[in-house]
C-alpha cells in the first residue's frame, strides 16, 4: 500500500507516553507510516502511564502497536536503539520528518552534543544534517539553565522545541482533551490536517 509519507516518531522517557501514544494513534489512522523508536525508559513509562506492556523484540513490539492502532501491514515498524542498520540511521534512507515526544531532557541533551550514543539520538542527529524537521516535546519543569542553553542551541540550527505544555481556551473536558491539544500543535507544524480541537477564532474544531 502506498502511505502519504514515512515519519519517524520516537518516546524517551519523560513523562507523557500518552502525547506520542496519540500522535502515534493520529498518525496511523491519517495514513502515514511510521517508524518508532522506544528507549528503556519509556517502554517502564509506557507500563506506568498507559498500562502498556511492550516487548523489547522489535518484531513482536511492531505487532502490538499494530494491533492497538489497527496499522496496515508495513505500516509501522519499532527499531531496537541498537538497530544500526535500520532506515533512520543513514541520510540516504531516514524520513525527513521526526517528532521525539516526550522528549526527556537527557534526550535533548545528547542530540545537541551530536552523542548519537543510540538509534534514537543518530537519528535527531540524521534528520538535523539533512536539513529536516525535527520537533522535540520536552516534558520537565521547571527548566534549569542547562536545559534552555541546551534548547536554544537546538532552535537555532531550525529544531522545533515545543514543551509539552496544553492550552486551555477550548475549555478541556477530559486528559483526552489536553493531550489532543498537544498533539494538534504537532500536526500543525507536520502540515497535517486534522480537527482535533477548535483553533482560536474559529469556533468548534471537533463535531
Amino acid at each position: 500500500m502506498q502511505f502519504k509519507d514515512t515519519i519517524t516518531l520516537a518516546f524517551s522517557g519523560a513523562s507523557g507516553a500518552p502525547y506520542g501514544l496519540r500522535l502515534l494513534e493520529v498518525l496511523i489512522e491519517q495514513q502515514f507510516q511510521v517508524y518508532v523508536l522506544i528507549s528503556s525508559a519509556a517502554r517502564v513509562v509506557f507500563d506506568i502511564e498507559s498500562g502498556i506492556k511492550l516487548s523489547g523484540n522489535e518484531t513482536k513490539a511492531s505487532e502490538q502497536l499494530s494491533a492497538l492502532y489497527n496499522a496496515k501491514p508495513e505500516q509501522l515498524k519499532v527499531y531496537g536503539k541498537d538497530n544500526w542498520f535500520s532506515p533512520v540511521a543513514s541520510g540516504s534512507a531516514a524520513p525527513k520528518k521526526m517528532i521525539v515526544c516526550p522528549c526527556s531532557a537527557g534526550t535533548v541533551s545528547a542530540i545537541a552534543v551530536g552523542a548519537s550514543d543510540n538509534l534514537l539520538e543518530r537519528a535527531a542527529d540524521v534528520v538535523i544534517k539533512e536539513r529536516g524537521h525535527l520537533i522535540l516535546v520536552p516534558r520537565e519543569t521547571p527548566f534549569n539553565q542547562i536545559h534552555l542553553e541546551n534548547m536554544l542551541k537546538l532552535s537555532r540550527l531550525g529544531v522545533t522545541i515545543m514543551p509539552a505544555s496544553p492550552g486551555f481556551y477550548h475549555q478541556p473536558q477530559s486528559i483526552a482533551d489536553l493531550v489532543d491539544f498537544m498533539v494538534a500543535r504537532i500536526l500543525d507544524h507536520l502540515n497535517i490536517e486534522h480537527n482535533l480541537t477548535k483553533r482560536w477564532g474559529y469556533g468548534e474544531g471537533k463535531s
